[in-house]
């Protein structure tokens, strides 16, 4: 496995992008939805393997106070492999000189963000498109 990383959006292929996001599984996007919240994001982080996409997140963040880690995927072949760290790290040193670095974790995987020296939060809230889908999978109470 020969991982070459890219902080830039240039080559991507929205297409491919969306469909990691559809099997790692993270999430149903569109390719536009992905081209959309990657160019409208400060950091980007993607993994290639040869030409094949194999992991990829993003940061938005202002500047000056918070960057949000979002979308970190990793290709089903590829899991278990250090690409989520490697990601993560990446994109935390990207994001260094913020006041604070947030995410939130799909249901489950919080002791592995822990691990990467997140913590919880007390006080965390959110408004989601679909309240009762985001209670369904566990991130809402």
């Amino acid at each position: 496995m020969s991982i070459t990383w890219v902080t830039n959006t240039k080559t991507v292929d929205w297409e491919e992008l969306a469909v990691l996001m559809r099997i790692a599984p993270l999430a149903e996007r569109t390719a536009g939805e992905m081209k959309t919240a990657y160019e409208n994001s400060m950091f980007a982080c993607l993994a290639f393997d040869g030409l094949r996409l194999v992991a990829a997140g993003r940061a938005m963040a202002d500047g000056v106070s918070v960057a949000y880690l979002a979308d970190i995927v990793i290709h089903p072949d590829y899991q278990g492999r250090g690409l989520g760290t490697q990601v993560v790290e990446r994109l935390k040193a990207l994001s260094s000189g913020h006041k604070k670095i947030l995410l939130y974790a799909v249901p489950g995987k919080e002791g592995y963000y822990e691990r990467l020296g997140f913590r919880r939060m007390k006080t965390a809230m959110a408004i989601f498109e679909d309240p009762e889908d985001a209670e369904a999978r566990g991130y809402i109470l």
